[in-house]
């Protein structure tokens, strides 16, 4: 696990819209897998929470949303999915998000919607933005492999029920969903029930 003050460090630069190194990358990947294995697909979370929904690479307006809302870990967050694609800075807005769920893991809860999947961010722009960054494809490689491991749901206090997407008739229970194995690629191997949850 990295220290504080690296990843305080690491959450400044980012902050300034300036990319981790590759090497970075994949620690903080390999640190927020074991984070997110530990979740659930329904992930409890206290309130108050501030709720967010699609950043789209859209940095500027994820720190947009800090400034209002404030920073973590004084106030809580659940973002709902959609973190990369279509705007410039996916790298930098994804990379952020990972870092203070690494660095505050109780006060960030990220989810999965359909665009944390490899087969979507090869089409909308996350895996060329990797190739123009890092001159590879390894820093993409590490964050669609993280991404399988996302929780899909999150329930506010016992009562508020929180996805991407919208859910499939055929799931009717919070243990429907609980029993769903998430650990896998969107959307060829998740099967009808999971695909509803992250882009119906």
């Amino acid at each position: 696990m990295p220290s504080h003050a690296d990843l305080d460090r690491q959450i400044e630069q980012l902050m300034e819209c300036k990319p981790l190194s590759e090497a970075e990358v994949k620690m903080l990947c390999d640190h927020a897998r074991a984070i997110l294995v530990e979740e659930w697909n329904v992930q409890p979370v206290k309130c108050p929470v501030t709720v967010c929904g699609d950043i789209h690479g859209q940095f500027y307006d994820l720190i947009e949303l800090f400034r209002i809302g404030g920073n973590a870990p004084g106030t809580n967050y659940l973002f709902m999915g959609d973190y990369v694609d279509r705007g410039y800075y996916s790298v930098e807005t994804v990379t952020l998000l990972v870092a203070l769920k690494v660095r505050y893991r109780d006060r960030i809860t990220i989810l999965r919607g359909n665009h944390e999947s490899r087969q979507i961010t090869q089409v909308y722009g996350f895996y060329d933005e990797c190739l123009r960054k890092y001159g590879n494809a390894n820093v993409w490689k590490y964050f669609t492999d993280l991404f399988d491991y996302l929780p899909l749901t999150a329930l506010i206090e016992s009562q508020i029920f929180c996805l991407h997407g919208g859910l499939s008739p055929s799931l009717d229970t919070l243990d429907n969903i609980r029993a769903l194995d998430r650990i896998q690629e969107y959307p060829e191997s998740l099967n009808e029930k999971t695909l509803h949850i992250v882009s119906a």
